[in-house]
């Protein structure tokens, strides 16, 4: 088997805290956050071209070709490499749209990593994710690879060790837009830093939870169902959230006592990114 016949993971993350800790002048936000992986992800072939074209195979219902980010990478690291082969990308979606688990990002990071290796690009980690932070404030994580203590737009690394965690997470069934939360005058942006070193497992909150539970009630209905298992926190902006379980046995059980029409997915802590390695060598 050759890398062309690889299928390339894109796993979630999830933010173990998140909040909101100030804002610059440009109006971005500071944050300080843990990203952690963990092991649902989507997954990516790809197939080389020899007529030098760039195609996404089977578009994302909905999304416009120029703001799709598996196809916005690629065009990223041909404009940074010079590379001219054409490649075929073909993604196999399962995490959702809109549901805090960096789907999107993730996609762009490995469609940059996996790319980086078929094409012998030859770029390392950090010139990849200099060119995944101008697709976004979350692809830089990806291809860092790591747990890791994030703050100011969330692309300055600090890694950390969570401990080893079973996580149930529940799927609302609403997209959350990202803008939408930030623009709302009841997000709180004041949050105290803390130093990377002080986090501790269990610290913290989301910033933004209140404000996406006050607009999608769907979301603080899942939350509600999950706190009867522990400290149940959505990730990133939402929709998605979660609790974490010792073992994988008692995450099943949980997923098992999903009440009807709820949606759900067990899924292990990563500590690393499986592509950490091959995909810069």
């Amino acid at each position: 088997m050759t890398d062309w016949d690889r299928l390339w993971p894109a796993p979630a993350k999830i933010n173990l805290f998140l909040h909101v800790v100030g804002r610059r002048a440009d109006g971005y936000h500071l944050l300080q956050t843990v990203f952690r992986l963990i092991d649902l992800a989507d997954r990516l072939r790809c197939e080389p071209r020899n007529d030098g074209r760039i195609v996404l195979a089977n578009p994302l219902p909905g999304v416009p070709p120029e703001t799709d980010l598996v196809l916005r990478a690629a065009q990223a690291l041909r404009a940074a490499t010079g590379a001219t082969a054409g490649v075929s990308l073909h993604l196999e979606k399962r995490l959702p749209m809109g549901g805090g688990l960096g789907g999107g990002s993730s996609d762009a990071a490995t469609t940059l990593m996996a790319l980086n290796r078929l094409w012998g690009t030859g770029l390392g980690s950090e010139a990849l994710q200099r060119i995944g932070l101008a697709l976004g404030a979350d692809v830089p994580i990806f291809i860092h690879g790591r747990s890791a203590f994030a703050e100011g737009v969330g692309e300055v690394f600090a890694d950390v060790v969570p401990p080893p965690a079973w996580y149930l997470v529940v799927v609302p069934p609403v997209a959350v837009p990202t803008p939408e939360i930030f623009r709302s005058p009841q997000l709180r942006r004041d949050t105290p830093a803390i130093a990377a070193a002080d986090w501790r497992p269990g610290f913290g909150h989301n910033d933004l939870e209140a404000v996406a539970c006050s607009l999608y009630p769907e979301v603080a209905r899942y939350l509600d169902w999950l706190r009867r298992y522990g400290d149940a926190r959505m990730s990133g902006s939402g929709a998605c959230c979660f609790v974490d379980f010792p073992d994988r046995e008692t995450a099943q059980a949980a997923l098992l006592a999903l009440p009807q029409g709820m949606q759900g997915h067990v899924a292990a802590g990563l500590d690393r990114h499986p592509l950490l390695e091959s995909a810069t060598a």
